[in-house]
């Protein structure tokens, strides 16, 4: 995971063009965190034929009427071949099973595959909550799906 993360091809439209660098004591810690948050909070490692493609995440955020948002990042060799929409639409499926009201995602509005692919997952375009917003000058594009 630390190299997928130091990887800014996979990290650019998280706002990390350079890559994100992590020491193993800070992955550690993280995992902890996660670990300490299930079945709320939930990471899955995505593998085809035992490669190692990247991850998926999903939060369940109880202060926001049970709303999760899930996230998916893969190398760029794992791009284009479905298994974003496997990963997503399980992580999806376990957020639902766990208690979630919907989930929303918020790519960056230059990423037009991620758009794609949310689309195809039954991701629908709403107005941003106002809670989301992080500045004037918005970025990404907000959608949900319910369950």
């Amino acid at each position: 995971m630390r190299k997928l993360w130091a990887d800014g091809d996979v990290m650019k439209y998280v706002g990390f063009p350079d890559g994100l660098q992590q020491t193993q004591e800070d992955m550690t810690r993280w995992y902890k965190w996660v670990q300490s948050s299930r079945p709320r909070l939930n990471h899955y490692c995505v593998f085809e034929d035992g490669v190692y493609c990247g991850e998926t995440f999903c939060k369940i955020d109880e202060k926001c009427d049970n709303s999760a948002a899930p996230d998916i990042k893969l190398f760029a060799f794992a791009r284009g071949r479905g298994i974003a929409s496997k990963a997503l639409s399980f992580a999806i499926e376990e957020a639902f099973s766990n208690g979630a009201s919907k989930v929303w995602v918020d790519p960056n509005y230059l990423n037009q595959k991620a758009l794609r692919l949310y689309e195809r997952l039954g991701f629908v375009c709403r107005p941003m909550p106002e809670d989301l917003r992080e500045s004037e000058k918005i970025t990404s594009v907000y959608m949900e799906k319910l369950l």
